[in-house]
């Protein structure tokens, strides 16, 4: 790409809030908004929102299939995101500031040649930044016999939190230890931004007659949820990290649930039942951990774009 991109351009950017504190990372759906609205500026150089919304809803007129073709247009065809269609007050906003950054640079003012090559290097800085989401290390773990599993798992938890994706890590652990500790029952794999409203689900999972809620930040709207569950007959389960287990089961407390909703930690939740498959030997827990992350990498594999929520197992758990 040999046309310079606009500084205002970068600086937009670079003043996008980021989903994580160790890197400058922008949520996908205002980069895929961006992508989309450049494309739009080309056809019709128009620097209006409302130019670029929808009449119904506001929503920014784009789709996953259009980014699609705009990444595949720059030679990335890996998927990047199922949700083009829908965005959200953040992504709007994003878009908002994106066309007020390009404003000074009187664009229309150029022939259409120029200006088309302009956007073009925007779209490429874009999509430069969409390789480097793709190519992210994935999460690195050590494995000690000495260890015990608690803290094993605990530690995944802690290197996910550091990276910003503790909340999909810490759902796909818990799918993948349900469908270790239950493999002729089907449990339900969804990507972590599909929400309970969209799927009618009682919970993140579904198991006999009780809804396994996980959370890494427990929030007043899932006391709310647990409450409809009991009222349509389900029971009710809040797995949350160790360090939030105490304010989750007082929360529970002050909401007169203590009797009716159980409260456990994710690393208790998912360990116990890896030292118990493997009968308390080292060997069969060797065999269990990685039988265990090997589910949750096929699990996260199957629903999410982001692959760097994937775990590199270390050479002493590849069996």
């Amino acid at each position: 790409m040999s046309t310079e991109i606009p500084w205002q351009f970068i600086q937009w950017y670079e003043n996008l809030p980021s989903t994580t504190k160790k890197r400058h990372d922008p949520a996908r759906g205002v980069i895929s908004a961006a992508l989309a609205v450049l494309d739009h500026l080309k056809e019709k150089y128009d620097l209006d929102l409302n130019s670029h919304t929808t009449p119904s809803d506001g929503q920014v007129r784009t789709s996953g299939e259009m980014v699609k073709a705009v990444l595949a247009r720059f030679g990335e065809h890996r998927h990047y995101t199922s949700e083009g269609g829908r965005t959200n007050r953040g992504s709007i906003k994003g878009v908002e500031r994106m066309l007020k950054a390009l404003k000074p640079l009187q664009l229309h003012k150029l022939p259409s040649e120029e200006r088309e090559a302009i956007l073009d290097s925007c779209q490429f800085f874009l999509v430069e930044k969409v390789r480097a989401y793709h190519n992210r290390q994935r999460i690195k773990i050590t494995y000690s016999p000495e260890v015990s599993t608690w803290h094993l798992i605990q530690t995944i938890l802690h290197l996910a939190s550091e990276e910003g994706k503790a909340g999909p890590v810490a759902q796909h652990l818990v799918g993948a230890k349900l469908q270790l500790r239950f493999p002729d029952t089907k449990v339900r794999n969804e990507g972590f931004s599909t929400a309970d409203q969209q799927t009618g689900r009682p919970g993140d999972f579904l198991i006999g007659d009780t809804a396994i809620h996980v959370t890494v930040a427990p929030m007043q709207a899932l006391y709310a949820k647990c409450k409809r569950n009991i009222n349509e007959g389900y029971k009710a389960y809040i797995l949350v990290p160790d360090r939030r287990l105490q304010g989750a089961r007082q929360n529970i407390e002050i909401e007169n649930l203590s009797n009716k909703v159980t409260v456990e930690s994710l690393e208790s939740f998912i360990s116990q039942n890896v030292e118990e498959l493997s009968k308390f030997t080292p060997d069969n827990r060797k065999v269990k951990i990685t039988a265990l992350l090997n589910l949750y990498n096929e699990r996260v594999n199957e629903v999410e774009s982001d692959k760097s929520l994937m775990i590199d197992l270390p050479n002493n758990l590849k069996l």
